[in-house]
């Protein structure tokens, strides 16, 4: 039996699609997450279910909508929250997948199902008897780094029928199938953050702090913000500065203050190592007995490109020095680590510090 994550979009609808041409009858589910009855985080699912019905009916499939909104408003915002307040730079989408997707799904419905199919752009890679998290074929549209917080036993239930599709490829079978969702743009991201202004998300929760902007080199204060949970390192936009561009180069939490640099290529922007706490294996550790460092490629953003770098294991946690400058190293972003050729997701850390 094999449960199907349905979205409304297009990616989901083509994994009902290859799934039906396999001889498989999967059982549909779509995750409800938003709260009707709140004006700011109401996440209008109307459309979504409309299109999963469509699909639904269209192969014969049973569609179930499974509410969890309580529990992702008390596990993934509660996470993004606590974490904004801190100074950090959280990622709601790895929590979501291993908090509600793949943990309180599988622990209310999908323990019930000896697979779930899912529309992310990933793949699993059997070796040694073992289940590995594997990149996608089209690294455009990978989703490894949003999956590098599951482990073994969820990696080893999920099946990816499009990860080893170009993402051209997915919307020609859609086009072809007469899909309904065949021509939907894709989501930006998770509920609150694609279709709520983030801003007016945390500025909900925590309100605003007025502090001064201070240049990085100088000490010369600049301008003023609202708050020090509106801005995360790196940041180039949204600081409201003249004669840039200004990015954040640190926030001081305590006295509520943002340090900015000027300039497309300042020193300060950028590092080549940093640290992480808590680090998480998905499936083993390879480096178990070991001598620590190892050759490895690694993100610390989504996006297509993988960075070279070596890893080893230190009192705080794991370090890892790039082989390039990486801009915008933001503590509470996660690392996310692959093997040196980049097939496999080892597993990610909280990143503590430059």
């Amino acid at each position: 039996m094999i449960a199907s994550l349905l979205s409304g979009g297009v990616d989901s609808s083509v994994v009902v699609h290859l799934l039906k041409e396999a001889g498989y009858n999967p059982t549909l589910f779509y995750i409800k997450i938003g709260m009707d009855d709140d004006e700011l985080l109401h996440c209008s699912s109307e459309e979504d279910i409309e299109l999963a019905t469509l699909i639904a009916h269209k192969y014969g499939c049973k569609l179930e909508i499974i509410d969890l909104h309580q529990d992702y408003w008390d596990t993934v915002v509660a996470y993004t929250i606590d974490k904004v307040k801190k100074g950090f730079t959280p990622n709601p989408d790895v929590m979501c997948n291993k908090l509600i997707k793949f943990g309180v799904f599988e622990d209310k419905v999908g323990k019930h199902f000896d697979k779930t199919a899912t529309g992310h752009y990933a793949t699993t890679i059997v070796k040694d008897g073992k289940t590995y998290l594997g990149t996608a074929k089209d690294l455009l549209k990978d989703q490894t780094d949003f999956l590098a917080q599951i482990n073994h036993l969820q990696v080893s239930k999920l099946m990816f029928p499009i990860g080893s599709l170009m993402k051209s490829e997915v919307r020609a079978i859609a086009e072809k199938a007469n899909l309904p969702s065949a021509k939907r743009h894709d989501s930006q991201g998770i509920c609150f953050l694609g279709k709520v202004n983030y801003n007016d998300f945390i500025k909900r929760y925590l309100g605003e702090k007025e502090g001064p902007i201070v240049e990085f080199e100088t000490g010369k204060i600049l301008g003023k913000h609202k708050g020090y949970w509106f801005h995360t390192v790196g940041q180039r936009k949204g600081l409201y500065l003249s004669g840039g561009p200004w990015y954040v180069i640190r926030k001081d939490i305590d006295a509520n203050i943002i340090w900015a640099s000027k300039g497309y290529d300042v020193e300060a922007a950028y590092g080549d190592a940093f640290t992480m706490k808590d680090f998480h294996f998905i499936t083993e550790n390879p480096w178990d007995n070991k001598e620590l460092s190892s050759e490895i490629t690694f993100k610390i953003r989504h996006t297509p490109e993988f960075t070279d770098g070596i890893i080893f294991k230190t009192p705080e946690g794991f370090r890892i020095k790039s082989s390039s400058k990486l801009q915008g190293i933001a503590p509470g972003q996660f690392g996310v680590v692959y093997d040196k050729d980049k097939t496999i997701c080892i597993g990610s850390g909280e990143i503590t510090s430059a």
